[in-house]
């Protein structure tokens, strides 16, 4: 699931928070602030969002040993 990072819009009379939140690809966006429970959350652009993997694998012993052929 991805990382978003969210920013209480201080120039709208919002807080300042910053804060990073893992979500869905399809899930709405946050709009209110959990420091001050306002609605001035903005999602901010730039890292497209982060993918978390958990469990086995995507490790160097995953791959194939220097002794096997290629077929």
């Amino acid at each position: 699931m991805p990382i978003y990072e969210y920013v209480c819009d201080d120039e709208q009379g919002g807080c300042g928070h910053k804060f990073e939140e893992i979500q869905g690809f399809f899930d709405e966006p946050l709009k209110i602030c959990p420091k001050c429970n306002e609605e001035k959350l903005k999602k901010l652009l730039g890292n497209p969002g982060s993918i978390i993997f958990k469990g086995s694998g995507f490790y160097a012993t995953d791959y194939k040993s220097t002794g096997s052929t290629e077929a």
